[in-house]
């Protein structure tokens, strides 16, 4: 569960520090008080896209961290494979943004948004109107029916999507096979003819080229350089005025000076090393000049050896390495075309064994499907009648399609929430108010059986008012006994339910800012009345008092 939410430079919030329920935490305010900010900042610190336009004007950066108090997932191993410190039941999660980068840590350790999303997909599940247009899509059905059954058949669907991956594989590589079978031996020579050019050019080294250069500048030069370094030797180390000549002299008056003067003694002897220094010095020009020719033939060899790069470069590739990367394309092309009418009758051969076990266990999921298809819509319609929808009736409606990724099933929700109405598709239901009741049953249901330690709603109540609300927050009130639940709502009755009650308040002087209060007492039933009636009066504070003593 989230334990605490800190936020600092954060779109209108300077320095905020929010400690969550384990229940159920209810969040109201004003209209456009900046009620969603917190839900926002929450979804983004578990979010790889985050706009700089949360930093707060004239800062350099914002800054999230999430305090979670995990108690359901054994997280030890995987933090420990990804190189992240473990402490125990408590992870936090931190998130620096700044006009260029984007930063998040768990524990201090810089982690990758693969590893973020998996996190996320263990402590939170938020239920917002984009998620409410991903429940009403039919595409997404088969998948809410799959994870409410997952512990009924969800190894038989891993089996049947590993085996459908290993068929569509082995479809590509008969496609290939008969493609490459209709291949030209014109093509298949011309074809041979590039893998050969390549490889008998034999380049062991994508640096060679520039080596290759260097040599050649080298030998190019071969009579300056042994002009160069022979003049230099012999300035050093020649017979009359030499450097070595006037610094032997320097090495006798020292060695007088240092018998005069034991203190001269370390001098004279950095000195002497500095000598004995300069003459490996010479000895290494002498060598290097004396080792130098007009070496015609290897010059020869060098500029015959860049003129097949040149020529491998203009067909292949703009470098060595675009090259070799051509020969290793080349090379898989021409392996392809070898597949032999054996090769293709073996793949036909194994791509119908395995169209036929797809089918077989296609079909047991079907059978599942169908049956937990029924008991799933009968669990939803006693929500949706818990929920002043009594009439409403609620159907999985599976029909046949052709072998893909997840089966043979088509898998669509219909609803009828009026007796007159024949049951149409979930994405058909007008009104707003029955859309929030149907999510927040299907979610009910749901969130009761898997393993999620936050649920966020974000204005479950739109269009519901009266008898209904006191269903959806009763229902939401017994939600927040499987998961922690935190709510954006205006209804008074759902905000009475509340385990802990933030107030978001905007206000506007020199900057505008918001700014968040935790309830309690007096300020509560105030804040419950104002939602009631509007304002603050006697009738709305008896209103307000009596939703707290239910």
């Amino acid at each position: 569960m989230i334990k605490q939410l800190k936020l600092k430079n954060y779109v209108l919030i300077d320095d905020l520090e929010a400690n969550f329920h384990a229940g159920l935490n209810v969040i109201t305010g004003e209209t456009g008080a900046g009620k969603s900010i917190l839900i926002n900042a929450i979804d983004i610190a578990f979010s790889s896209r985050v706009s700089k336009e949360v930093i707060k004007t004239g800062c350099e950066k914002a800054t999230i961290e999430l305090v979670l108090d995990n108690t359901k997932h054994d997280l030890k191993k995987l933090f420990e494979d990804n190189g992240i410190d473990y402490y125990g039941t408590e992870v936090i999660i931190s998130k620096e943004i700044t006009p260029t980068a984007v930063r998040t840590r768990i524990n201090g350790t810089l982690i990758n948004q693969e590893f973020l999303k998996e996190i996320k997909s263990l402590f939170l599940d938020i239920h917002s109107q984009h998620q409410t247009y991903v429940f009403m899509q039919p595409k997404y059905h088969i998948t809410l029916l799959d994870n409410y059954a997952k512990t009924v058949y969800g190894n038989l669907l891993d089996e049947y999507k590993m085996l459908y991956k290993k068929y569509t594989e082995t479809l590509n590589l008969l496609e290939a096979a008969k493609n490459s079978a209709n291949t030209t031996e014109n093509q298949i020579e011309f074809l041979k003819f590039q893998v050969n050019e390549i490889e008998e050019a034999d380049i062991q080294n994508v640096n060679e080229e520039d080596e290759l250069k260097s040599e050649m500048e080298m030998l190019s030069n071969a009579e300056k350089l042994k002009e160069l370094t022979g003049q230099s030797y012999w300035a050093i180390n020649g017979d009359d005025g030499s450097i070595m000549e006037a610094l032997g002299k320097i090495r006798q008056n020292l060695a007088k000076a240092s018998s005069m003067d034991n203190g001269l003694c370390d001098i004279e002897q950095r000195y002497v090393d500095v000598v004995e220094n300069l003459k490996d010095l010479s000895s290494e020009l002498r060598n290097y000049s004396q080792s130098l020719d007009n070496d015609e033939a290897r010059l020869n060899e060098i500029q015959e050896r860049l003129y097949l790069f040149d020529k491998l470069k203009r067909k292949y590739g703009n470098s060595l390495e675009e090259v070799l990367q051509t020969y290793d394309k080349l090379s898989e092309e021409l392996k392809g075309i070898e597949f032999s009418t054996q090769n293709i009758e073996e793949l036909e051969h194994s791509a119908e064994e395995m169209h036929g076990q797809l089918v077989k266990i296609a079909a047991n999921l079907t059978e599942h499907r169908k049956n937990y298809a029924g008991v799933l819509s009968s669990y939803i319609e006693e929500k949706l009648e818990n929920l002043e929808l009594p009439k409403a009736r609620f159907k999985i409606d599976i029909t046949e399609k052709e072998l893909s990724s997840d089966g043979a099933d088509n898998v669509e929700f219909l609803i009828s929430t009026n007796v007159s109405e024949d049951l149409k598709p979930l994405a058909k239901v007008a009104s707003g108010g029955e859309v929030s009741r149907v999510m927040l049953a299907i979610k009910s249901i749901f969130a009761q059986s898997d393993d999620i330690d936050t649920v966020i709603f974000d204005e479950i109540d739109t269009g519901i008012s009266g008898k209904a609300s006191q269903s959806v927050a009763e229902e939401i009130k017994s939600l927040s006994n499987y998961h922690q639940i935190i709510l954006i709502t205006h209804q008074p009755i759902i905000a009475s339910k509340a385990d802990k009650h933030f107030y978001v308040r905007k206000s506007q002087t020199d900057e505008t800012k918001v700014e968040v209060y935790v309830l309690t007492g007096e300020n509560r039933i105030k804040a419950l009345a104002e939602l009631a009636g509007g304002e603050i009066n006697e009738q709305s504070v008896e209103f307000a008092r009596s939703l707290i003593n239910v």
